[in-house]
């Protein structure tokens, strides 16, 4: 960093260029490289390598067969949901494709959906002529979202 000095009529005076104390001197590049060698994972933790070893190149539900140029489209879901769960035999995978993966995901969101507590409002309308400016259950439900985004 340059260390700036001024004369007494408050002119700028050029300061010798010191580096901070820990600055390493790098380019931007270099340090970039090295923080992308730092973020990679040790050997056992990439399990998406050792899934797609075990499990092949096929998506697990609509049996679509990838290759080595195409691979990057598929994914490894985990049957429990529990990203940390990753057992070496690899029991709680299966590989899906990036479009099988987003159908899986939205079903057990909508399945939480409708399994939770709307799924005990199911019989009700959700737009009626009572209370809520006539929008009944939908009112109801965008009123507790806005209370729970400012909690």
């Amino acid at each position: 960093m340059a260390r700036l000095t001024f004369s007494s009529d408050g002119r700028r005076v050029k300061g010798a260029v010191r580096k901070e104390p820990g600055a390493s001197g790098r380019s931007p590049d270099e340090v970039v490289r090295g923080m992308k060698e730092e973020a990679k994972k040790p050997p056992g933790e990439d399990y998406r390598e050792r899934s797609l070893r075990i499990h092949g190149l096929v998506c697990a539900h609509c049996g679509r067969v990838f290759e080595e140029a195409n691979r990057h489209l598929l994914t490894v879901h985990h049957r429990d949901g529990n990203h940390h769960n990753n057992p070496p035999d690899g029991s709680n995978w299966e590989n899906l494709c990036v479009y099988c993966h987003e159908n899986a995901h939205s079903r057990e969101v909508l399945g939480a959906y409708l399994g939770g507590a709307a799924g005990r409002d199911r019989d009700r309308p959700v737009v009626s002529g009572e209370g809520n400016g006539g929008f009944g259950l939908l009112a109801e439900k965008l009123q507790k979202a806005m209370k729970d985004k400012r909690k």
